[in-house]
């Protein structure tokens, strides 16, 4: 990003979702003021000096993971005190700018666990889920497609359609919608 560029935060309109707006190197090119008191708890966004080289550094060390020689992949869920925060990205076709820069490529929403749900580590621990058949249904709690899974995960169709057989059987449903309604009606 040009240093000329500034990082924008959008107020005003009330929401209970953090939004980011990231470019493609995963820096914030827009943000809410949830999301940023979100990462910046227990600080407050207007004590912090740097708030655009902060919100950078908790971006890279929070919502995203290295795996190898991939590109970083979002996290399903994190913490901020004690609070618990489940993530959803959203790919925005990218675009390079005049300048060579790339533009906006990823929306990200940050929303706030309810009392009383479980999360999608306690479904893949409940169900006794292998590591691999978690992934996938991580995937499928955020309405991607076999297809959008597969490309996700490096892994064929095919094989996305066996694992999600895999935790159907375990979770003694009989689709797929059966599989994110039963991890969301149980009980804590």
């Amino acid at each position: 990003m040009p240093a000329a560029q500034t990082i924008q935060c959008i107020d005003g309109a009330t929401t209970s979702e953090g939004f980011l707006l990231l470019d493609s190197a995963l820096r914030p090119l827009f943000f809410n003021r949830l999301a940023a008191e979100i990462l910046a708890y227990p600080q407050k966004p207007d004590s912090l000096k740097d708030l655009k080289s902060f919100l950078t550094a908790k971006i890279h060390s929070t919502l995203f993971q290295e795996q190898g020689a991939r590109a970083p992949s979002l996290v399903s869920e994190f913490q901020s005190g004690r609070r618990r925060y489940h993530c959803r990205a959203y790919r925005l076709g990218t675009q390079v700018s005049g300048n060579g820069h790339g533009e906006a490529s990823m929306a990200v929403i940050l929303e706030r666990f309810s009392n009383g749900t479980l999360s999608l580590d306690q479904v893949g621990d409940r169900f006794h889920l292998t590591i691999r058949e978690q992934e996938v249904f991580k995937h499928l709690v955020v309405g991607r497609t076999t297809k959008e899974i597969a490309t996700g995960m490096e892994i064929s169709p095919h094989t996305v359609k066996a694992f999600l057989r895999m935790i159907m059987v375990k979770m003694g449903v009989t689709t797929r919608s059966g599989i994110v309604g039963k991890a969301f009606t149980i009980r804590p």
